[in-house]
């Protein structure tokens, strides 16, 4: 192997006023590179490229501001702050096409200055650069080998990271600031995860999501998802499954896709809406760990909310199994966050989302106001990281529960809020009482099963309307101020 190195010809600087164009610009420039790379994979297969490295590079935005500008502060996202260099890297911009051209038309608005489209000096990895479910990809090396490595760039766990979200990137001076929450790998290699774990292309979900911890109510989504479907709904346009399987608007059976032979470990499923304001649902299983996989990667597609519908214990005396509980507050003693966000960072709850999620309740339910409280609470929920915390002494931890003032007690609620907070997508949860373990009211399977019945289809109708509450809105009312930091990114 010499120490040659072979790229596409480099593409000049191009500024551009117009988001719509510098997006196009983008697309163009990832689809030559990403052909590049898989034109001289297939070549590698063959035995016919030549001894040397090929690379090509993600695209790259910059945006220069040279003095302190005064924009509309109602807006939280859309602007820079301080004078200087701002920079990210770019991945599938046909993808994130109407994200872009969004953030883009805000940023060269609000400052009447240009965007420059140029290429970065990040190369593009070649399992990134392979198109999912192509001849190429299917390919693809199970190994990575030493002449593979010679051959082609591989992703670099020193470009995967979520230093900009968790605020601890530090700036050198003279450096460029970002211009964007998370790099073009990082989002890679969580778009690549997302198939892996959900069986879904990334493209199917939509920016309003659903998570669960139970079967049933993946069951009772896709049950009326189909019935949707089948009546022609005038909302949603299509159904996705895991394996891409499709039934379109007006159709009774899938159209396109195949069912995968075993079930992925987080399947999702996809009412599918325009400009992507439809419902995605994802089972998540049980516990914060997978409530903290799932999340990291749906946040890169920078989805408007998502909400956890799911089952918890309610450990007052005045509930009752199947009564709601809507929190407002969390203790987080799921620890998988811990070295991301500290416990001592508040998770506040997001007054449009708590009000989207009550007029829910109250629509689907018919009790208004104080009757309302009949079958609802506002509180406090904590969430822990052992399912069989009973086993143990409970003296300890049912005083901290009390002192807290926490009305429910789950595995993953604080989770998704917390990763939410952490990765500024707005969040909120409602979960319903399936058992009352302080109360001796365990969860029995005669128990669950009368439970599940009554209750699934009802706490799930509630879920859904809150999310189309939600789309309704405009973006900026959901995506506010309570969080962003000191120092953000001029992207959402």
């Amino acid at each position: 192997m010499t120490d040659s190195l072979t790229t596409p010809p480099r593409q000049a600087p191009t500024s551009f006023t117009s988001a719509t164009d510098a997006v196009d610009c983008l697309i163009a420039l990832y689809e030559r590179n990403t052909a590049f790379l898989a034109d001289a994979f297939a070549r590698y297969l063959g035995g016919t490229l030549p001894n040397i490295k090929h690379r090509a590079y993600y695209p790259e935005i910059r945006f220069r501001i040279s003095t302190y500008a005064k924009v509309d502060s109602r807006l939280s996202y859309g602007h820079v702050d301080l004078p200087g260099l701002y920079t990210t890297t770019i991945t599938q911009p046909g993808l994130f096409r109407g994200y872009l051209i969004h953030q883009l038309k805000l940023l060269i608005d609000n400052h009447a200055e240009p965007v420059e489209i140029l290429e970065s000096e990040v190369p593009i990895p070649l399992h990134f650069a392979l198109e999912s479910g192509s001849a190429l990809a299917v390919h693809r090396p199970q190994r990575i080998t030493i002449a593979l490595r010679d051959t082609f760039d591989v992703p670099d766990i020193a470009q995967v990271n979520d230093y900009i979200v968790n605020g601890t990137q530090e700036i050198e001076p003279g450096l460029p600031m970002p211009l964007a929450p998370f790099p073009a790998q990082r989002i890679d290699y969580s778009l690549h995860r997302l198939l892996h774990y959900t069986a879904t292309e990334p493209e199917h979900f939509q920016n309003y999501v659903l998570f669960t911890n139970y079967q049933f109510y993946i069951d009772e989504f896709c049950r009326m998802a189909r019935a949707m479907m089948a009546a022609g709904d005038t909302h949603y346009e299509s159904f996705v499954e895991p394996g891409n399987v499709m039934t379109l608007n007006g159709e009774s059976a899938p159209s396109e896709g195949v069912t995968p032979p075993r079930q992925p470990q987080m399947p999702s499923y996809h009412l599918k809406a325009g400009k992507q304001k439809g419902i995605t649902m994802v089972n998540i299983g049980v516990g914060p760990s997978n409530a903290k996989t799932i999340t990291d990667h749906i946040a890169v597609l920078r989805p408007h909310a998502w909400l956890m519908l799911g089952h918890c214990a309610g450990l007052r005396n005045s509930q009752e199994l199947g009564d709601y509980v809507l929190a407002h507050a969390y203790v987080r003693e799921d620890k998988v966050l811990d070295a991301d966000i500290p416990v001592w960072v508040p998770i506040p709850a997001l007054a449009e989302v708590q009000q989207a999620l009550e007029a829910a309740v109250a629509e689907v339910t018919g009790l208004e106001g104080y009757e309302l409280k009949r079958i609802m609470r506002t509180g406090t929920v904590a969430s822990i990281d052992n399912r069989n915390w009973e086993l143990q002494d409970q003296r300890e931890p049912v005083r901290r529960l009390s002192q807290s003032r926490a009305i429910a007690l789950d595995m993953e609620s604080a989770t998704i809020a917390a990763n939410g907070f952490r990765l500024r997508v707005p969040y909120g949860t409602l979960l319903c009482v399936s058992d009352k373990p302080l109360q001796g009211e365990l969860k029995l399977p005669g128990m669950a099963t009368d439970f599940y019945q009554n209750q699934v289809s009802q706490h799930l109708e509630i879920g859904m309307l809150a999310l189309r509450k939600l789309s309704e809105m405009k973006a900026e009312r959901l995506h506010s101020r309570k969080l962003r930091s000191f120092f953000e990114t001029a992207f959402q």
